[in-house]
């Protein structure tokens, strides 16, 4: 997987990652990231811009990185009282954005299904600046069947929806093992997934907006519900 940009190369680097190769361009000179890259005595190539803009267009900063794939978790992985799943997000800068908050917040794991979901890629990388060290991603196969293993395991599952049956996320209590679901940018939590909650909470609009942005709405519920739990 190639990984752009200068703020989450330098953390990677920093972190030993095991980094295949480094590509710069030719006029590279952001000191600190090429004594690391010397120290580490890791394999360089230099490319032109051309060259370096073609392997990651993304504003790369003209720094890229081959890593391994990342290394998914598993569902047994889970052994705190507090995870997130995320149900079939297409954005990577939603992705990654909520794996930043959830490291943020002391959130150690994010459950994604394998199939009709952004996985972790290279954007996914740049917009978590690094976190995903600190959170273990877990993908499953089927995301009911994830939930329905959650519930074995005692937790409670708290969807997010604006309908009327839905109840204010403020005046739910959180204080049992909780797995907290967020649905799609476009059509939110599948019928399936809705019908497995236990609580549908709801986050109140008062202007003319009649939603919020998945990575927004993470981050009102995740604190909410740390918030709860305090």
């Amino acid at each position: 997987m190639l990984v752009c940009g200068k703020n989450v190369c330098r953390d990677l680097l920093k972190k030993g990652n095991n980094i295949k190769k480094v590509y710069l361009v030719n006029n590279f000179n952001d000191k600190d990231i090429v004594s690391i890259v010397e120290k580490l005595n890791l394999n360089v190539i230099y490319k032109e811009k051309r060259e370096i803009d073609n392997l990651c267009p993304n504003n790369n900063q003209g720094i890229i990185l081959d890593i391994p794939d990342y290394d998914y978790g598993k569902i047994e992985d889970i052994d705190e009282d507090f995870v997130v799943l995320l149900d079939h997000l297409e954005d990577p800068h939603n992705l990654g954005a909520i794996i930043r908050t959830c490291e943020a917040a002391g959130v150690k794991s994010v459950v994604i299904p394998k199939d009709r979901q952004v996985q972790v890629n290279s954007t996914v990388m740049k917009t978590s600046v690094g976190t995903l060290n600190n959170v273990n991603v877990i993908r499953v196969t089927n995301l009911n069947n994830a939930i329905d293993e959650l519930k074995k395991m005692g937790f409670w599952i708290v969807g997010t929806s604006l309908t009327d049956k839905s109840i204010d996320y403020r005046k739910i209590d959180y204080s049992g093992k909780i797995a907290l679901v967020i649905g799609n940018e476009g059509s939110g939590i599948s019928a399936l997934v809705s019908k497995k909650c236990d609580f549908i909470a709801k986050i109140p609009m008062y202007g003319e907006t009649n939603s919020l942005n998945a990575s927004v709405a993470a981050g009102i519920m995740i604190y909410e519900i740390i918030r709860n739990r305090k």
